[in-house]
């Protein structure tokens, strides 16, 4: 009797275990695929430019570069959620969406990922150094993006723009669903700077030797764009948001 007591115990304790949202189960399939939507809308006054454009995969460590979607419960932890995923891995997700973003400006001649082969007159590098869900402030998680951008010149290959993009953006629930929404916002806010900041970088015609671009300003760390918004300050979360209704 106290046998069948305790196995009926332990297995209360697994299902209480389950219920909780940031469950893991690795040997799971995904039963719900998720994906981020590109930006539409932009800042007026965005320029229009001449020249094209590749984008590069964001460069992202193991535990982002995965179709899982990360949370975490520590600030040294990843974990993700159990039977969920994006459509895509990560880093190809949000360059599919950098991209869908650019032409949504209709202010650019082209822009396309490296594979097409575009003659580009610009490429923009990219870490993903963060895209997970945060636990470790508290319920309902804090979603957040930052991206690292380089802006290079070709031929030559000189950088010509370094910048950061960071948002924060809390969930409404503790539900995936609503985690997602927070990715959706946090990514689209960083894609909307992100997209001003590259048309706005280097001249809009394209480069010529005839027209050289003064690039010894990049050279010092200290001229890095550093835009952040949002995210927490040491343990205080007061500026973060919550999700737009």
């Amino acid at each position: 009797m106290m046998l069948r007591w305790a196995v009926c115990a332990a297995a209360a304790a697994v299902l209480a275990g389950c219920s909780f949202v940031n469950a893991v189960d690795s040997a799971a399939e995904p039963t719900d695929l998720y994906t981020i939507s590109p930006k539409s809308t932009f800042e007026p006054g965005l320029p229009s430019v001449y020249w094209q454009l590749t984008v590069e995969a964001p460069v992202a460590a193991a535990n982002l570069n995965t179709g899982r979607i990360a949370l975490a419960m520590t600030p040294t932890s990843t974990d993700y959620y159990a039977k969920v995923a994006w459509t895509d891995r990560a880093p190809l997700m949000v360059q599919t969406r950098i991209i869908d973003s650019f032409e949504n400006t209709r202010k650019i001649v082209a822009v396309s990922r490296e594979s097409i082969g575009l003659r580009a007159n610009y490429v923009l590098q990219s870490d993903l150094r963060n895209f997970e869900a945060m636990y470790f402030y508290g319920q309902p998680p804090i979603v957040k993006v930052r991206i690292i951008a380089k802006l290079v010149r070709m031929p030559d290959r000189q950088i010509i723009g370094v910048a950061s993009f960071e948002r924060c953006v809390r969930a409404r629930a503790d539900k995936v669903p609503k985690v997602v929404d927070a990715f959706d916002q946090a990514l689209g806010s960083v894609m909307k700077r992100l997209v001003a900041w590259t048309l706005s970088t280097p001249p809009a015609q394209p480069p010529s030797d005839s027209a050289p671009y003064d690039i010894g300003r990049y050279r010092n760390p200290q001229n890095t764009v550093v835009d952040s918004e949002n995210c927490p300050v040491g343990n205080d979360t007061s500026n973060v948001p919550f999700t737009d209704e």
